[in-house]
């Protein structure tokens, strides 16, 4: 019995019950880096348990559209990684099995993982369409050389601060930067709009009905747009960036001070050269005070969440494979490679965990951090909302003014796109 790690797509035949095929995301800095950690790690469930597993890594750029495809067509893997966001949406497709008891105790049960964690898995009242699998939560990198040039001693604790300190690391003539973000990565727009939203007290539903132009949601999208229209704090070339690669090239030579990011950067920042004690970690900035009806959130429940394919021929090997997967001890290998947080509380036992960074990120994941909302139009949400935040930052970046009329413009077309498509 072996692990084949593939290129291509399709799903192999999983008529044998000592077959299984396995769709990863992809965690590291290149595809090849995450196929050098899985295929050692397969290969031992497979020596264990005499079942195969044919595993593809696919990008985030196509992983979503392969999913849809595969909840369609039938023709999907028999496990597969999804964004935690996603798991409501994926849900009401009826393509995923439901984690209900039974299926929750074969894995480990509901307390092996994390209870924020857990809170991103489906909808709620209703069994899990995914559990937990790696651990993510925004923060604030801040490269610690940049920072001393400058004078400034510590990281900022408030949003103030924050773009005071960047428009003192700002530089334009020497090609340095305060501040990079990913502006055409709509997954990442959505995110922040959503973080800076519920800063605002917004609501992106009332029950199913999208609230997407309300004058908080303006209000958060403003506050990120203005990093680069109003502060310029940040590259205008950056609305261009689509890839995590770009912003860890930026900050590893100094052309960026500070990144806002998950916590799994620090995998990719090491490729770039980086150690830990080139940069700091420090949660995201809350604005002081915070706006009326805001909530002090800095990240949303970030994470990949592992599910299983309703229709797949081997019911009970899919389920071994997420129990491995999830198990404590592949936890603190897993992790630890790809930089992301362990979902089992007992992982953290491991002293690679007990780091400073590590305990920051940790405290966000379970303080700070609020799920974006577990229904069936989420999904749309991101699209939606994302794709025109990255159109206001390349009007930002090519010198158009960006004002509340212009944003509010934006998110009242993407509310009417979200209503008319049901």
């Amino acid at each position: 019995m072996g692990v084949t790690g593939c290129g291509g797509s399709g799903r192999a035949d999983n008529s044998q019950p000592n077959t299984l095929t396995y769709w990863a995301s992809n965690q590291g800095p290149t595809l090849d880096a995450d196929r050098s950690v899985l295929l050692p790690e397969l290969q031992k469930f497979s020596d264990r348990t005499g079942i195969k597993v044919n595993f593809e890594v696919i990008p985030w750029s196509d992983l979503q559209n392969r999913i849809l495809a595969a909840t369609s067509s039938g023709q999907g893997p028999d496990v597969v990684n999804i964004g935690n966001t996603w798991s409501a949406s994926l849900q009401a497709t009826g393509a995923f099995l439901p984690f209900d008891d039974r299926a929750l105790q074969a894995v480990g049960g509901r307390d092996r993982f994390l209870a924020s964690s857990m809170t991103a898995t489906g909808a709620p009242g209703q069994p899990p369409a995914a559990v937990p699998l790696y651990g993510l939560a925004y923060g604030l990198f801040y490269n610690k050389k940049r920072f001393a040039e400058a004078g400034i001693g510590s990281p900022p604790r408030t949003w103030a601060e924050l773009l005071d300190d960047a428009r003192k690391l700002t530089d334009p003539a020497r090609g340095q930067w305060g501040l990079a973000i990913e502006g055409a990565q709509y997954t990442e727009n959505a995110h922040f709009a959503f973080v800076f939203g519920r800063q605002h007290g917004a609501a992106l539903f009332d029950g199913g009905d999208p609230r997407f132009d309300s004058p908080q949601m303006v209000a958060a999208v403003r506050q990120y747009v203005d990093l680069v229209s109003q502060q310029k704090v940040v590259n205008p070339g950056n609305a261009e960036y689509a890839h995590d690669t770009q912003l860890y090239g930026d900050f590893a030579a100094g052309r960026a001070a500070m990144l806002m990011i998950q916590s799994n950067a620090a995998a990719g920042l090491k490729s770039d050269g980086m150690s830990e004690q080139d940069y700091g970690i420090a949660p995201i900035p809350l604005p002081d005070p915070l706006p009326a009806g805001g909530k002090p959130v800095n990240s949303h429940v970030a994470g990949i969440n592992l599910g299983v394919f309703a229709n797949t021929k081997n019911h009970d090997g899919a389920l071994r494979l997420v129990e491995f997967l999830t198990s404590p001890d592949e936890q603190k290998i897993l992790n630890a490679a790809f930089g992301s947080l362990p979902v089992t509380p007992q992982a953290y036992d491991d002293q690679r965990f007990h780091t400073r960074n590590i305990q920051t990120f940790r405290s966000v994941l379970a303080n700070t951090s609020e799920s974006l909302p577990m229904i069936p139009q989420e999904a749309q949400f991101e699209t939606l909302v994302g794709t025109a935040v990255k159109d206001l930052l390349a009007d930002a970046a090519s010198g158009k003014p960006v004002d509340d009329a212009a944003i509010q413009a934006k998110l009242a077309a993407a509310n009417q796109q979200m209503k008319s498509s049901g």
